[in-house]
């Protein structure tokens, strides 16, 4: 899967507006944790407001009630 397809998959779970764990977008994208992070910050860097939750039960979310900028991904 392309970063492109990839970003557009994570944004996509994202706005199913319920908290996802970076474990379970790792899964689901099929990809490390910490690819989920790099992901969310270049999400964050176009715009999309990506909320971090943290403790035990965090994870991520975007931000309820914002516009959302299109996506131009180079």
């Amino acid at each position: 899967m392309t970063t492109s397809a990839r970003l557009l998959k994570l944004l996509s779970l994202l706005q199913t507006r319920r908290d996802w764990s970076g474990e379970e977008l790792a899964d689901r994208l099929e990809v490390s944790g910490r690819t989920i992070r790099r992901d969310v910050e270049r999400l964050r860097e176009l715009g999309y407001p990506v909320d971090a939750l943290s403790g035990p039960a965090g994870g991520y979310r975007l931000e309820a009630g914002t516009a959302m900028p299109p996506l131009l991904l180079d």
